[in-house]
Parts: structure tokens; C-alpha cells; sequence
């Protein structure tokens, strides 16, 4: 034989030095739910080993994870019935639970990164991403409202917003109301290529925003689509999207590749709430091994072209790594 593949297989020091993807902290983003309160901290029955945080605890956290390594987060709220009405006015309040989290991060940990959810979904009592108007999720009020939204988290401090609610037309209209108030440095990170998942599931009971009525299928894609993400994420990228996001991850993967294929930003996958559970029912089941299977299912999503990695497993990654 003239070549024999396994020479470069034959021993760890060798398969480390020809291992063409790897993981660093600094490709990882924490994912935080964030709760009223004070010294309240309670795990999500179906994300085992995942809690929503009241901000007290929010910052405790923010700074283990700057400690580790990891210098981005994306911040979810979880926002009491009483609050909620079909309009999401909650989400305009400059003492609002996001903006009040956002500036208490900022101020605790001024080096980290702070991205924020964008959507209508955990201020709504529809429980849609946009709003609702005779059975109908309205898109252009929508987008008037996310606007304003984006511009509220940004003069609270965020770094980035994340809007991920697939209205028409969000991107641009983001871009705009930011540039029109001065704020030039803020970015946008687009969930650009969000398909209608079932693996959202545990993420809803988390934020209690499962939607009151129907499904998100009129704004969220359609599974079987892949063009589509590709033609999603091209417009994203024109209207003013500085990374771009695919959602789900594992499941997902060509269309990472095609994605990090046709674009020139910085490509994220959001390796969503159910990805996470079943890895961690299965491990709790003794199935499979925990720590591999969240190395083996990361290094996929980053093999298959992400350059950030939204995860619920941020923290165990970093410590599998070192």
C-alpha cells in the first residue's frame, strides 16, 4: 500500500494535531432564563440540570462564566401572567425585566457580550411572536413593535439583539430605528433560518410561552425547506443582519452548511432546548455516555459550519475541555 490511512489515527497525540475542528470557549454562547424576584433559582422539569435565575443569581452565573472562558450570553425573561396583554406593551418598559437585566449584567461584567431575545412571545397573552389581530398573526405592527423593542434593550446596554419572530421585513426596520438614534455599534444577530420545530418544547415550558391558540407555522419554516433558509438568510444579510442564525442545530446541519456556504457574516446554530433533553434523558438512562455525546453533537454543529453556538451545554463543554 502507498497510503495507509490509519498512520495518522494511531495515537492521541497524532489524531489531536490532525483534528480539523475544534471547540474553544470562545465559541460558545450561555443561554439564560431570568426570572423576578430575588434568591430564587428552580430547574426546568423538562431541561434537567438547567434553572430559571432570578437576577441576583443572573449575575452570579454571568460571572462563573466569564471566569471559564465564555464571553457571550443570550438572555431570555420570564414574565409574570398579570403583565402580559395581546399588544406585549411589557416588552417597551425601560424597567422592564430584560432592561433591568441588562444593565445589571453590563454593570457586574462589563466585558461580557450581551445578546437579547427579541420577540412578542413571553409578553404576549396570544403567546405569539408577533401581534395578533382577529385570529391573525399581524406582521408589519409587529415589526413596528420589535423595532421599538431592539431599541429599548439597546439603549438598556445590549451588544446585540436577536430577533426571533421571522416577520417580514424585521432586519431592515431594526437597522433602521438604531441608526436613526445613533446607535451605530449595536449589532444584530438574525435568527435568519428558523424552522417550525417540535424541539422547542422544553424552551416554552421554561418561558411559558407556548402559544394560546394554533401554531407558529405562518411565520416559522416549514421542516422539509431548505432553499428557503438560504433565501431567508440572503435577505437578512442585505436589510442589515451582522451574524445570522440557524435554529435548530442537530437536527439541521446541510442547512448550516449551505447557509455558511452562501453567505460572508459569521454564521450561528442555536442547539435548542430539546436537543438538550433528550441527550440528558438519555444519559440519565444510562444509554449513551453524557460527556461524549455533548462533544460529538457540538463539534457536528461547529464541523457543519457555525462560527457562535448558542447552548445549553456552554458550561459542560468548557469543563469537558479543560
Amino acid at each position: 500500500m502507498n497510503r495507509r490511512n490509519r498512520i495518522l489515527r494511531q495515537s492521541p497525540a497524532i489524531r489531536a494535531m490532525m483534528q480539523e475542528t475544534n471547540i474553544l470557549p470562545d465559541d460558545l454562547m450561555a443561554l439564560l432564563f431570568i426570572n423576578e424576584g430575588r434568591d430564587y433559582k428552580e430547574e426546568i422539569p423538562s431541561m434537567p440540570g438547567y434553572y430559571r435565575l432570578s437576577l441576583d443569581y443572573t449575575l452570579k452565573e454571568v460571572k462563573s462564566l466569564w471566569s471559564m472562558g465564555i464571553k457571550s450570553v443570550l438572555l431570555f425573561v420570564k414574565i409574570r401572567e398579570e403583565l402580559k396583554d395581546k399588544e406585549g406593551k411589557e416588552a417597551l418598559n425601560p424597567d422592564g425585566l430584560m432592561q433591568q437585566s441588562i444593565r445589571a449584567i453590563k454593570d457586574a461584567c462589563p466585558g461580557m457580550v450581551v445578546m437579547t431575545d427579541v420577540a412578542l412571545d413571553p409578553f404576549s397573552s396570544d403567546g405569539h411572536d408577533g401581534i395578533v389581530i382577529n385570529g391573525e398573526i399581524v406582521n408589519d405592527p409587529s415589526v413596528e413593535v420589535l423595532a421599538k423593542m431592539s431599541l429599548s434593550h439597546t439603549q438598556a446596554g445590549a451588544d446585540f439583539v436577536a430577533p426571533s419572530d421571522m416577520m417580514d421585513g424585521r432586519i431592515a426596520a431594526i437597522r433602521n430605528i438604531l441608526e436613526s438614534n445613533g446607535f451605530t455599534k449595536t449589532g444584530i444577530l438574525s435568527y435568519s433560518a428558523k424552522y417550525a420545530s417540535c424541539f422547542y418544547g422544553p424552551f416554552r415550558d421554561a418561558l411559558d410561552s407556548a402559544p394560546g391558540f394554533g401554531d407558529k407555522k405562518t411565520y416559522q419554516m416549514n421542516p422539509a425547506n431548505r432553499i428557503e433558509a438560504i433565501k431567508e438568510t440572503l435577505m437578512d444579510v442585505e436589510e442589515g443582519a451582522d451574524i445570522v442564525m440557524v435554529k435548530p442545530a442537530m437536527a439541521y446541519l446541510d442547512v448550516i452548511r449551505e447557509v455558511k456556504n452562501a453567505v460572508h457574516v459569521p454564521v450561528s446554530a442555536y442547539h435548542v432546548s430539546g436537543e438538550y433533553s433528550m441527550i440528558k434523558a438519555a444519559a440519565q438512562r444510562g444509554w449513551l455516555n453524557e460527556d461524549e455525546a455533548i462533544m460529538e453533537s457540538t463539534l457536528a454543529i461547529k464541523r457543519a459550519g457555525t462560527d457562535l453556538i448558542a447552548t445549553y451545554f456552554a458550561k459542560d463543554i468548557v469543563r469537558i475541555l479543560s
